[in-house]
């Protein structure tokens, strides 16, 4: 009876932990100190955080998808687009990985993986974006991009404009 209760136990707090392990959507205000100026979008890598600078004290944070292995970059650019229900072409590398992946992936489609929203970064074939799996937000996921759950990327998307400077570190 007891292997039965303790086994049961165990069972109950291993699906506890799955449960809050998974990132929710709503942005959370954190005391910050930081050299960054209001507007700022910094992403932490390493803490697969995204943060909205407010002020000098304050920020909005959001759990985020990151590159995996061998795909996490870091530097300063800025948004220079941003697109509602975006259509998704895969980049030359997602392609070679995954051939059999169509050409353009429609905005909307439950297979798109842009989610609701994206806004493009300069430079490169990076985008800060909704996803279509939710259960990869709060990971090492991506090709680069950095992935937040569609309510998230909603309210971010809301919040910035085009020439914002985005600064992701490791």
């Amino acid at each position: 009876m007891s292997i039965r209760i303790a086994m049961t136990l165990a069972a109950t707090i291993g699906a506890a932990m799955l449960v809050t392990t998974t990132a929710e959507a709503r942005p959370e205000m954190v005391g910050v100190h930081n050299q960054y100026s209001p507007g700022t979008i910094v992403v932490r890598t390493n803490e697969r955080r995204l943060y909205l600078i407010l002020d000098q004290d304050h920020a909005m944070r959001y759990p985020v998808g990151v590159g995996k292995s061998g795909k996490q970059w870091a530097g300063t650019t800025q948004i220079d687009g941003k697109y509602r229900n975006p259509a998704w072409s895969p980049p030359a590398e997602v392609k070679r990985d995954k051939p059999s992946m169509p050409d353009v992936i429609p905005g909307g489609s439950p297979h798109n993986p842009m989610g609701v929203a994206a806004m493009t970064l300069a430079g490169g074939e990076y985008a800060i974006h909704g996803t279509n799996m939710p259960g990869s937000v709060g990971g090492f996921v991506s090709y680069g991009c950095i992935r937040m759950l569609n309510p998230d990327i909603t309210d971010l998307y809301q919040r910035v404009s085009v020439g914002t400077t985005v600064v992701v570190t490791r």
